[in-house]
């Protein structure tokens, strides 16, 4: 049984007032909420609904149980809309190195969008050519050109950049 999908089961069976309703509201059948309700019953020793023919009402244990389940079900609902608030929002501190050439002419004019779109980061940039200790200089990326010779280095291709002499 999924402990889960049982209170969920419960405390819709209980919220519809009906076995039918609550599983056109889950999308399961009724046969299926019925089985998960009394899985339930079963595990907890404990007589949570009144069926009839034609009702279902809580008993005194079941309708303790449903604030339970209620606030339990909530506080999970909770759980995961704050992680997924928190990948929709990224925050932050971000380290990143980049060359001269590629912070001068893409990374500084992008900035104004990109603390507009994602202004919870905290972007730190370093301007270098040098090789970068990502680890031993705190740095989180770094934007190169040409082949990675690190295979310790976790690489992503990110874009071609062509390069050009203007001629005076």
């Amino acid at each position: 049984m999924d402990r889960f999908n049982a209170m969920q089961a419960f405390a819709r069976v209980v919220e519809a007032g009906s076995f039918t309703k609550a599983a056109q509201t889950l999308h399961m059948s009724k046969t299926t909420v019925t089985q998960l309700v009394q899985q339930l019953e079963a595990r907890l020793r404990v007589k949570l609904l009144n069926r009839t023919t034609r009702q279902v009402k809580v008993t005194a244990d079941g309708a303790t149980y449903y604030e339970r389940v209620v606030r339990l079900l909530a506080d999970m609902e909770d759980a995961d809309t704050s992680l997924s608030s928190a990948v929709a929002s990224p925050r932050g501190r971000l380290r990143v190195d980049v060359p001269s050439p590629l912070a001068r002419m893409i990374l500084m004019p992008a900035l104004p969008e990109f603390h507009a779109r994602y202004p919870e980061i905290q972007l730190y940039i370093g301007v270098s050519d040098r090789m970068v200790d990502l680890i031993g200089d705190n740095v989180d990326c770094v934007l190169r050109g040409g082949e990675i010779t690190d295979p310790s280095l976790i690489a992503r291709h990110v874009g071609n950049l062509a390069l050009g002499v203007k001629v005076q």
